[in-house]
């Protein structure tokens, strides 16, 4: 197989709401301690909203995937969201993922689904379920029930995000945990101003395979460790 990259779009929430979601990270890990129940936390520096899984894909199709994602978002405007509310992948009673839920996310909807096509006229499988705007917060091994865990902190509330770009990132998986990093960030005014420039902006669909992904894991599992294909419940 080629090189490539374990790719997903996305935006990352604001440095105060990340500092609050990190204070009640810390707080729910004692109180995970305490009951046994055992996860493992992202860092705050991971903290984002996912707006489209790539997976595995080759270097050379990099150059491709941000001109669609320039086209993708050229006449978007500036987002603002709350993160807020603690939940469960599927549920509190049988977690795989903690998160922290997103309050006024019908914005980043219309924009994920943008994204989301875009990356389809590329190759890219679409995610059947319906979008679910969140902030993973934590993983479990094996499903467990932890609301007694979060139940006190459910509803917090952590802050606003305002938002003017989206971000590729490169997800690589260590044995400490997942590190993301910034591959492109691209602002919407870059895109609009690319939009201006061209009446007319076209790529063309990947040659088949150009968007290959590894045969483990990266075929089965977004970003956040949730499975494709089952569609997450409160």
């Amino acid at each position: 197989m080629r090189p490539g990259k374990r790719l997903f779009v996305g935006v990352r929430i604001s440095v105060a709401a990340a500092n609050t979601l990190a204070g009640c990270a810390e707080t729910l890990a004692r109180r995970a301690r305490t009951a046994g129940v055992e996860l493992r936390w992202e860092a705050p520096a991971n903290y984002h909203v996912t707006l489209a899984f790539l997976g595995w894909t080759g270097i050379d199709a990099i150059g491709s995937v941000c001109d669609a994602l320039l086209a993708a978002i050229s006449g978007q405007e500036r987002i603002t969201f709350r993160t807020t509310r603690l939940g469960a992948f599927p549920s509190l009673d049988k977690a795989s993922v903690l998160w922290a839920g997103i309050e006024d996310g019908a914005p980043l909807g219309r924009l994920a689904q943008s994204v989301g096509e875009a990356m389809a006229g590329l190759g890219f499988s679409r995610d059947t379920r319906a979008y679910v705007p969140h902030v993973t917060i934590a993983r479990l091994r094996e499903p467990r029930a932890i609301r007694e865990v979060v139940l006190p902190m459910a509803e917090q509330m952590f802050g606003d995000t305002r938002i003017d770009a989206v971000t590729l990132f490169e997800s690589e998986t260590k044995s400490s945990g997942s590190v993301h990093r910034e591959l492109e960030k691209i602002s919407f005014q870059k895109a609009r101003n690319a939009a201006a420039e061209s009446t007319q902006r076209q790529t063309g669909a990947l040659e088949r395979g150009t968007a290959d992904r590894e045969p483990d894991e990266t075929q089965t599992q977004t970003d956040d460790g949730w499975p494709r294909g089952q569609g997450p419940m409160d």
